[in-house]
C-alpha cells in the first residue's frame, strides 16, 4: 500500500502529474495513464493540502475522495507515492517559473510531468503550459500535455459529479468516476431512538470535509471495515424532524437483517437510491410505519439491481 508522504519524503526521480485529482474521475485517469506508463521514474501524484482556495478565500471546499481515501484507488492504478504539498500563503506567492524550479525540479525530482492542456499555477495563477516549457527546455525532462476529457453531456470535471450525486443521480456519476461514490464514518453513540422503535441505527461521525448527498432517505449498501459483505441498508442524511427538530443533521444507517454491536466500528456507505425526503410525522406510530415501508422498498430495489 502506498501512503501519504511530505516532499522531504519522496522517492525520486519521478513521472508526476500535480492537480487536486479530487474524484479520480475519467479526466484525471487519462492524466494517471500518462505517469505510468513512463516507467523509467517513479510514478508520483502530488496535490496541495489543504486546498488553495480554502487558505486563500477561507471557502470550504468538501471533497469527494479525502487524501487517505485515495491510497487504494491510485495504488490500482500504478500510483507508487501520493505526495501532500503544504499549502499556505508562503508558497501562494510563490512565482510561477520559482514553483517549476524549487518544487517540481528541485525537490520533486520530476524527469517526466504530465498536465492538463488547461493546467495553471503559480502566483494568482500566472503559469501555465509555456511556463513548464520554458523552465525545462534545457532539461531532460519530458513534458506531457493531456487533453480536456469530453462525453456527450460536456466537459468531465468534479464539479459536474458533485451535481449528479447533488441530484442522487448515482448511476451518472459512477460512469464518470468508473467506481460507485462511498463515505466512511466511525459509529457513536446515539440516543438509543431506533433501537427503541425496532429498527437499530447507527449513529455515523464523518470528516467534516467529505462531501455528502443531499438530505433524505436512501438505500444504500454498508460495508464494515475489513470485511468485503455488502450489508442492504437504509441511510438517513439530515435533522430528525419527528424526534427532535432541534437535533443536529446526522448521518445514520439502518442495516436491513443484521443485528451486531457497531459501536466503534469503520462504517462504509454506498448509496443506491434516494427514496424519499424527510417527513415531519405526527407521532411516532407513523414514522414506525414508514421506516417499515422504507425497508420494504429498500430491499425491492436491491433485488432488481442484482437481477
Amino acid at each position: 500500500m502506498i501512503s501519504l508522504i511530505s516532499p522531504s519524503e519522496v522517492k525520486n526521480p519521478t513521472s508526476i502529474a500535480i492537480g487536486s485529482f479530487d474524484g479520480l474521475h475519467a479526466g484525471h485517469r487519462k492524466l494517471i495513464e500518462s505517469v505510468v506508463k513512463e516507467n523509467k521514474h517513479i510514478p508520483t501524484i502530488a496535490s496541495f493540502w489543504p486546498h488553495p482556495r480554502e487558505v486563500l478565500y477561507k471557502e470550504t471546499r468538501l471533497r469527494l475522495d479525502l487524501p487517505e481515501e485515495k491510497l487504494p484507488i491510485l495504488e490500482a492504478l500504478g500510483i507508487q507515492q501520493l505526495v501532500l504539498i503544504p499549502f499556505n500563503r508562503e508558497l501562494s506567492r510563490l512565482s510561477a517559473d520559482s514553483f517549476v524550479k524549487n518544487i517540481l525540479i528541485n525537490q520533486l525530482k520530476a524527469k517526466n510531468i504530465s498536465v492538463g492542456a488547461n493546467f495553471r499555477f503559480g502566483f494568482k495563477r500566472s503559469g501555465d503550459i509555456d511556463t513548464i516549457k520554458n523552465a525545462t527546455k534545457d532539461l531532460d525532462i519530458k513534458l506531457n500535455i493531456i487533453s480536456i476529457l469530453e462525453d456527450k453531456n460536456g466537459r468531465v470535471s468534479s464539479s459536474r459529479v458533485r451535481d449528479l450525486l447533488q441530484k442522487s443521480d448515482f448511476k451518472n456519476a459512477f460512469e464518470i468516476l468508473n467506481r460507485p461514490y462511498s463515505f466512511t464514518g466511525k459509529v457513536v453513540k446515539g440516543k438509543g431512538i431506533g433501537k427503541s422503535l425496532g429498527f437499530p441505527t447507527a449513529n455515523l461521525e464523518i470528516d467534516g470535509r467529505k462531501f455528502l448527498p443531499n438530505v433524505g432517505v436512501y438505500v444504500a449498501w454498508t460495508k464494515i471495515k475489513n470485511s468485503k459483505e455488502q450489508i442492504a441498508s437504509i441511510m438517513n442524511i439530515g435533522p430528525q424532524p419527528t424526534i427532535d427538530p432541534l437535533l443536529p443533521s446526522a448521518v445514520e444507517v439502518h442495516l436491513i437483517h443484521k443485528d451486531v454491536s457497531l459501536y466503534g466500528l469503520d462504517l462504509t456507505i454506498e448509496p443506491v437510491q434516494r427514496i424519499r425526503s424527510q417527513i415531519k410525522f405526527e407521532n411516532i406510530d407513523q414514522l414506525t410505519y414508514q421506516i417499515k415501508v422504507d425497508r420494504e422498498n429498500a430491499l425491492q430495489i436491491l433485488k432488481n439491481l442484482k437481477k
